[in-house]
């Protein structure tokens, strides 16, 4: 089951490991293996990342950074094909995103030797990005008929543990959610507040929002490593932001409030 139907799938830049992940849930359907299993395991997979990183070993850094954007695909993939949603697996999945996303930018900052500014600035960066990608994205599934509602457009409270989890799990990583993304997700909120009442975004709009995607994100990472550009990783990633500009005036001046 996809997270949107038909009519509204878009070509996601930051999507690219889908298939694999698709290909890896569905071995995985009749195993004992659960979505939790995979998401403590893109945790190892981003772990090694950041080791390369700092080892100098580029080209394998690359490697695990596509695998855990493959990974981080593959969790939600099983949960859908064991028909066993959770948020206990939502929340940690974000949980493990952010602090992977902190240890990789400190992991290119220590090698590339450059203010920690740099590191700040990416940092903060990367996940006002992904933010709004986020934002668009879940606004877009509630909006359309039969997309996965997991998501909340605006997280303000714990929700009521699904089947086969318990509560108090569900409330601690929620928790940690609102500590870690809070001011990230008011950030955007206050940048487009009336987007929620869009009917619907078109394709080619979150095609254009996809390259905030934190895939295409590591991808950026994955390729610029090995060519020996690590200097130039974090600043290009503050530099990137400057895209949200266009892409939220777009939707507040030619995607307006009432119209698809």
């Amino acid at each position: 089951m996809s997270k949107l139907p038909a009519l509204d799938k878009f070509f996601d830049f930051s999507d690219y490991g889908r298939p694999f992940a698709i290909l890896l849930a569905n071995l995985l359907k009749n195993t004992r293996v659960t979505p939790i299993h995979v998401t403590l395991l893109f945790g190892v997979a981003g772990c090694t990342a950041v080791y390369c990183i700092v080892s100098g070993h580029y080209w394998s850094a690359g490697f695990f950074l596509i695998l855990k954007s493959i990974l981080d695909a593959a969790d939600g993939e099983l949960a859908r094909v064991k028909n066993t949603p959770s948020y206990t697996g939502r929340y940690l999945d974000s949980v493990f995103d952010i602090v992977l996303n902190m240890m990789f930018v400190l992991a290119i900052w220590s090698v590339a030797e450059m203010p920690f500014l740099y590191a700040l600035g990416a940092f903060v960066a990367i996940q006002l990005q992904g933010t709004l990608y986020n934002y668009y994205y879940v606004i877009l599934r509630h909006t359309s008929v039969g997309g996965d509602t997991t998501s909340q457009v605006f997280e303000t409270r714990s929700p009521a543990a699904l089947p086969g989890e318990h509560q108090r799990s569900v409330d601690i990583l929620f928790s940690l959610y609102l500590l870690f993304y809070g001011v990230f997700d008011r950030t955007i909120r206050l940048l487009d507040q009336n987007a929620y009442k869009v009917q619907t975004f078109p394709r080619w709009f979150m095609t254009c929002v996809s390259v905030y995607g934190l895939g295409f994100q590591l991808l950026i990472m994955a390729v610029m490593l090995p060519l020996r550009l690590v200097g130039y990783v974090l600043p290009f990633l503050i530099v990137y932001s400057a895209w949200m500009i266009v892409l939220i005036t777009i939707r507040k001046f030619f995607l307006k409030v009432g119209e698809g």
